[in-house]
Order: C-alpha cells, then sequence, then structure tokens
C-alpha cells in the first residue's frame, strides 16, 4: 500500500548514488547492467542514451505510473513514479545496489553520497510562490513585509537541512520548488508546470567496512518516511492541498 498516494497529485520515490571516481561507460559493461535490470523488470524495456553520456532505462510512461533507472558518469539512479507501494519501488533500489558492485565495479569505499528522495508534485496553473507562502507561511521576521501595499510574491521557496548525527554524515532535507518567475507574473500565463516538494535523506562519504549499499539504503528509508509520516504531511503537504482546493 502506497500511504502517500493521495497527499499529492504525483509521488515518486529516487534513489540516488553518487561516486567519488567515473563509472565504466563501456559498451558491454553497460548493456550488461540494463539487461540484468530488464530481466528483473521486462517492462523496462525503452532504453536511449543523452548527449552527456547518460544512459537511461524505463517503463512506458503513458499511464503515469512507471519505473527508469539510468547511469550517469559519476551517478547511478533509480526511480519508481507513483508505484502501488513504497515497498516497490525499494525494492528495485535494492536491487540496483546489489547490481552496482559486481556489474560497475562500485564499492562502498567509492561512494561520494547516497540519497533516499520522496517527492510530491502538485498541479497549480499560477502564482505557485504565491500559494506556498499563503499555505505555510513565511519567517515571522519577514511576514510584515507581505503588508505592504502592492507586492506580489515572486520568490518563496523555503528549504530546511538537518543532520542527524555529530559528524553531520547522515542529513535530512525538505525543499519546495516552484516553477514560477517574474516573466509569468507579469504577464499573467503561467504554463502547466508542477509545484515540487522533496524530502531526502542522505548518507555521506565512504561507507563503513560492514555496511553495504542496501544496509544504507534501509536506514535512509526509515530516516525519510519517519519524517514524511511525523512531518511533512501534516505541517507541508495538506496545508498546500487545501490551499490549491480552495483557488
Amino acid at each position: 500500500m502506497n500511504p502517500y498516494s493521495t497527499a499529492s497529485d504525483d509521488f515518486y520515490v529516487n534513489m540516488i548514488l553518487s561516486t567519488e571516481m567515473e563509472l565504466p561507460s563501456n559498451r558491454e559493461t553497460v548493456l550488461h547492467y540494463f539487461e540484468q535490470v530488464r530481466k528483473q523488470y521486462p517492462s523496462m524495456r525503452n532504453f536511449y542514451n543523452r548527449d552527456r553520456g547518460d544512459f537511461i532505462l524505463e517503463e512506458d510512461k503513458d499511464k503515469g505510473q512507471y519505473r527508469w533507472t539510468s547511469i550517469e558518469p559519476r551517478r547511478v539512479c533509480s526511480g519508481g513514479v507513483n508505484p502501488a507501494a513504497v515497498d516497490e519501488a525499494l525494492d528495485q533500489h535494492r536491487f540496483v545496489l546489489e547490481l552496482v558492485p559486481y556489474h560497475l565495479a562500485c564499492s562502498p569505499l567509492d561512494c561520494e553520497a547516497l540519497d533516499l528522495l520522496y517527492g510530491f508534485d502538485f498541479s497549480y496553473r499560477g502564482n505557485q510562490n504565491q500559494l506556498v507562502a499563503e499555505a505555510l507561511g513565511v519567517n515571522p521576521a519577514l511576514e510584515k513585509m507581505m503588508d505592504h501595499a502592492g507586492v506580489t510574491v515572486i520568490n518563496a521557496e523555503p528549504s530546511l537541512t538537518l543532520a542527524l548525527d555529530e559528524e553531520c554524515r547522515t542529513q535530512i532535507r525538505v525543499s519546495i520548488e516552484t516553477r514560477t518567475n517574474a516573466y509569468h507574473v507579469r504577464t499573467g500565463e503561467y504554463p502547466p508546470d508542477q509545484l515540487s516538494v522533496y524530502l531526502t535523506a542522505r548518507q555521506y562519504g565512504s561507507l563503513p567496512t560492514d555496511n553495504t549499499f542496501v544496509d544504507a539504503l534501509d536506514r535512509l528509508a526509515r530516516v525519510v518516511d519517519d519524517f514524511a509520516q511525523s512531518y511533512l504531511v501534516d505541517n507541508v503537504l495538506q496545508p498546500l492541498a487545501r490551499t490549491i482546493s480552495l483557488k
């Protein structure tokens, strides 16, 4: 079951493994890696590469629910968009991370950072910055500025990052990304871009000798789900959804 399926218009769970060294990019290695992924998930059959050297394998997107994975010069990524259950996306990420040491020659020593991201997209065609300010408020020290006659909010993208240990190696970050700019406000022409809320748990640096990538991912999954359930849904997602419904 996906407890976040009704929290926003779209929900996704992404994993990003960033490496210190460049990953293999030769034809045989790349294709062999993606063949292993496709054996596990046969519906992931759309393969292509971008000019900058990124390779992507994904499912069809037309149903709004799909899996994808990619290899970049120094990143391995995996994502699940609108998964039926969060565990389905996490199982996919675990599978990818199990492949990485054997098929891409990447060890836990080579880990620059491991991210697990929960993303929530809201459809709102209007001044998204004004919406965020109304739904979530602003810092009390700045709130009076909004009472000034004739003002319009053109940038409101609050974010907060917290360290969860003394060495700051495990962190949690919530951030909001709007797609409205001054041109949209000036012309009154707003594109159908989505407002995004990101909750990211990150593990920095090489992993301990007795830890695997999957071990690290499971720790991050517990962290990000705890913050999502305890804080994000009630204090960020629901206020945004309510404010949008009133527009």
